[in-house]
């Protein structure tokens, strides 16, 4: 199997392999449809979906149409991304530990939904769009103190990404600690991941920009493989790193800064997902943004799944489902098999 993986990489394996891991998305994604509070059978999503007229069963089609569907869709766009993200900050640091939140975009976009709350914003696009305004807010602090030497050091990208970090995190606690119970439920629901406030219109906004940023990501997958070999390989093949690196930054951070602010804090996907992928198909980035992003959209779907029926009639922020299963895998994967990082 492993053999089977690693084959030269061509364009027709590079479809075929993507292509299988939308397939697998797909069956996750539909199999998700089955599982909540109420009880849908397999006929009932099935006539729901591919039939045209009356199905007789417009309860089903209430909780089905209106509330699962566009929340699994949210959760697959959510988990692509994060998983996206990761992938090329892991290139981005040369670090296999590195995730979209370590640049701190996602603590300023976190400082920025709290504030929201506070002032009593709704969910619905007051809250999502100061959380947007809190991680473009973070985008311009990391490059306007970082930019000098963007182009020669990633560890300065990384410093400055974590004393950002630090600080928003700090400013949400000092909120978290002085506000009132009646909105403290709110800010801790939506700092582990809160995909339950979702419609259509999210989907809308998020489709776009996540297609926009994977291509312009997938168009750069062999300047990512000369800068996970070392930017003074990549700057002797003609990389403007200086370049190359500030518009990874940029597109990364809206598009995270795009997720979080309709979804809430998500560890783990960016982190674990693009190390599996890249065990599992070799780190040439051609192949690795497509598996990740699928990976990611696939695992997102069913850690939601999981946090919306462990506990039914209740339910678990979906951070907290993908660090139980996240954290223990990890270190199992780096204890049992080592990070394959450096392996292509």
């Amino acid at each position: 199997m492993t053999g089977l993986l690693r084959r030269p990489l061509g364009p027709a394996r590079v479809i075929a392999v993507s292509l299988g891991m939308a397939a697998l998305l797909v069956l996750v994604c539909f199999a998700s449809m089955l599982f909540g509070t109420a009880e849908i059978s397999l006929e009932q999503v099935r006539a729901l979906l591919f039939s045209s007229g009356d199905t007789g069963v417009g309860h089903a089609r209430l909780i089905l149409l209106d509330i699962r569907l566009p929340r699994i869709i949210l959760a697959a766009l959510v988990g692509f991304a994060l998983a996206l993200g990761g992938v090329v900050f892991q290139a981005l640091l040369r670090n296999a530990l590195a995730d979209p939140f370590i640049l701190g975009v996602s603590s300023g976009s976190a400082f920025g939904a709290i504030i929201g709350i506070l002032l009593g914003f709704s969910f619905g696009i007051g809250v999502p769009a100061m959380s947007f305004a809190g991680a473009l807010s973070t985008l311009f602090l990391l490059l306007s103190f970082g930019m000098k030497r963007i182009g020669s050091e990633s560890s300065t990208i990384l410093l400055t990404g974590v004393i950002i970090n630090a600080f928003f995190t700090a400013m949400i606690m000092f909120f978290v600690s002085v506000s009132a119970d009646a909105k403290l439920h709110s800010m801790l629901f939506w700092l582990y991941g809160d995909l339950s406030q979702t419609s259509y219109s999210y989907l809308y906004l998020i489709g776009p920009v996540l297609l926009i940023s994977f291509v312009l990501l997938y168009s750069v997958s062999n300047r990512l493989n000369l800068l996970t070999a070392g930017e003074d390989s990549a700057l002797r093949m003609g990389v403007d790193v200086a370049k190359t690196k500030l518009a990874l930054l940029v597109v990364v951070s809206v598009m995270i800064g795009t997720v979080v602010a309709f979804s809430g804090l998500i560890g783990f996907v960016g982190l674990i997902v693009p190390h599996l992928a890249r065990m599992a198909f070799g780190s040439d980035h051609r192949l690795l943004i497509p598996v990740a992003a699928f990976g990611g959209a696939s695992f997102l779907v069913v850690a939601d799944t999981l946090a919306r029926t462990l506990i039914a009639p209740s339910e678990l922020p979906v951070g907290v489902i993908s660090a139980f299963v996240g954290a223990p895998f990890f270190l199992y994967l780096l204890l049992g098999k080592g990070s394959q990082w450096s392996r292509s």
